[in-house]
């Protein structure tokens, strides 16, 4: 949908992908073939038993973007790391109604490596008011009303120098600024959803 929506606006999207999605069928190879970055995903239990793991991701984030300075390329991160549903908020007990907490590592890495060199940020909301199409409604056309909502955020100047696995006070700052991205994301959805309710005694 992204790709779609923004064709020809901005340069090629690019985005992190899971290491599996490396060996779906055709588009896998497509993606390797394009150079997208493939990252490891550690559980909580493994990072604990060895911390070093989380460097991993976060080095091949580096080399990806050390790519990406090479040609123009749009760097895109999905911060939730993975699909939402009611099961998964509820057990990661998000505060937020429509959202999952985002993860900060992959965004704040991105920024360090390479925030010099972005013209600016942009932030996209998508939207499903008819339900979150499968894939297969996708491909038949049978997705129902998707709603793509983007607006351009300037990239705080201190995002480009600091180190998020090394600074404290940095990731602390940044998380708290990607929280109230988030909080105003999802009151932006809250909205559109209540707009989209017939009024008691109304008709639809």
């Amino acid at each position: 949908m992204l790709q779609r929506v923004l064709n020809k606006r901005i340069p090629l999207l690019k985005f992190f992908l899971k290491q599996q999605l490396l060996y779906v069928p055709v588009i896998g190879l497509a993606w390797w073939a394009l150079d997208f970055p493939f990252m490891k995903r550690y559980s909580k239990a493994q990072l604990r038993r060895n911390p070093a793991l989380g460097r991993k991701d976060q080095d091949t984030a580096r080399r990806a973007c050390e790519k990406f300075r090479l040609v123009p390329t749009s760097v895109m991160v999905f911060a939730e790391g993975t699909r939402f549903s009611a099961a998964r908020r509820q057990a990661q007990s998000s505060p937020y109604r429509h959202l999952l907490k985002p993860r900060a590592g992959a965004l704040a890495t991105t920024l360090n490596a390479m925030g010099t060199q972005f013209r600016s940020m942009i932030d996209a909301t998508i939207i499903y008011p008819d339900g979150v199409p499968s894939f297969w409604h996708l491909a038949s056309g049978r997705a129902g009303r998707i709603v793509v909502r983007i607006r351009q955020i300037p990239i705080p100047d201190d995002f480009c120098g600091a180190d998020y696995a090394t600074d404290k006070a940095f990731r602390s700052a940044f998380h708290h600024w990607l929280a109230d991205q988030w909080q105003a994301k999802d009151q932006e959805i809250d909205a559109f959803m209540a707009a989209q309710r017939p009024t008691p005694g109304g008709r639809d």
